[in-house]
């Protein structure tokens, strides 16, 4: 039945899913010099993916993940709406995190990971500077 709600067990994969996207993420960022900060970074108005530093630059890191099918539009859920969320999250967490990093930079990054049916990594792809 299109339109209904998700059922728990759909809800359940998608956060896997999510999750995994997110570790498959870290590694990357890793793997490229960063330093991790932090990850699903909570401010009491919602959840930040991750938070590294990279050289003199602070970065938020809105992490996209799908399982890769045909078509599929990776990007069109970080739409200006969800870029503006992400914003605001970044705000509320400099300023409930006195004793964060002190860089002289601040970058907005989104990262798309495509992972196949079974959860391996299919591809990975990083837009510096992304909003």
């Amino acid at each position: 039945m299109s339109g209904s709600a998700p059922t728990a067990s759909s809800t359940d994969r998608r956060r896997r899913i999510g999750a995994l996207g997110e570790q498959h993420a870290r590694h990357h960022l890793q793997r490229r010099g960063y330093r991790l900060v932090a990850a699903q970074a909570r401010t009491r108005h919602g959840e930040i993916d991750l938070i590294a530093i990279d050289g003199p630059t602070l970065v938020f890191c809105e992490v996209k993940t799908r399982v890769a099918r045909n078509g599929a539009a990776p990007w069109t859920s970080l739409h200006e709406r969800k870029r503006a969320q992400v914003r605001r999250l970044a705000v509320a967490w400099l300023a409930e995190n006195d004793d964060r990093p002190r860089t002289s930079e601040i970058r907005f990054d989104a990262i798309l990971v495509t992972v196949d049916r079974e959860g391996a990594l299919r591809s990975i792809e990083q837009i510096e500077a992304a909003f």
